[in-house]
């Protein structure tokens, strides 16, 4: 069974169809909810999951915790542990490995929007068979400002450039969401309505969510299913060529 250890931010972003998926994969999810857990320690994890929520990845004063979850990622780098970091828990990665953060002084970036893979997302393990310009979720006020120095750059959008990338050989962070369900994106702009109010017009519709949501699964659930294969040890981490059998 391949364990992966899941850290939650926030109540406002679950796992969602993230649980679903890999439970179809057969992993073995531990979900530890940062507010409330500590986080154990990474030894027996053959991955590790960090999910978004609507705090700063550096706002330590009001969310003590987040330094954990730092740490963690970091300490999941360096033991070479598959990461997959989403919103707020790409920019934790890029926090905890040199990069910088910062409010994104373009606003809100929200609705389902395209970003673009660059060159170097052809070379790369799970980002290779993307279509070109995928499907995603966004609703983010943050942004990653400056990559961490070890990290490569492997999606963009026009707004905001830092949109997916690795650092190391296998610890991935995505601005983006895919993990979503219409009805979560839905409280997320009730709850947020001068973010919501950004999101071009109709892209809030729950009938345009739902069909939204269903060409983003098409895209990213066979990512997920070869995030999966990575931390199992059955798909090689980027350059890295797994010995023949």
């Amino acid at each position: 069974m391949t364990r992966i250890l899941v850290l939650q931010p926030s109540t406002s972003d679950p796992l969602a169809r993230l649980g679903e998926w890999f439970a179809e994969d057969g992993a073995e999810l531990d979900v530890v909810r940062l507010w409330e857990q500590a986080v154990p320690p990474l030894d027996g994890y053959q991955g590790v999951v960090c999910l978004g929520g609507e705090m700063g990845a550096l706002d330590d004063l009001e969310y003590p915790w987040l330094a954990d979850a730092r740490k963690a990622l970091s300490g999941a780098v360096a033991k070479r542990i598959p990461v997959l970091a989403i919103c707020l828990g790409a920019q934790l990665l890029a926090a905890a490995t040199g990069g910088q953060v910062r409010r994104g002084p373009q606003g809100c970036e929200v609705g389902v929007l395209l970003v673009a893979k660059r060159d170097a997302a052809g070379r790369d393990p799970l980002f290779a068979d993307l279509p070109w310009t995928p499907d995603v979720l966004q609703f983010h006020d943050d942004e990653v400002h400056v990559l961490p120095p070890s990290a490569e750059h492997l999606a963009a959008s026009p707004m905001y450039p830092h949109q997916a990338f690795r650092v190391g050989e296998s610890a991935y962070g995505l601005q983006f969401h895919i993990e979503t369900t219409p009805e979560i994106v839905l409280r997320w702009a009730a709850t947020n309505p001068e973010s919501a109010a950004r999101a071009r017009p109709g892209h809030l519709d729950h009938d345009f969510l739902v069909e939204a949501h269903r060409d983003i699964e098409e895209v990213w659930r066979p990512f997920v299913a070869r995030f999966t294969s990575m931390a199992r040890g059955d798909l090689s981490p980027a350059g890295i060529q797994l010995p023949l059998v």
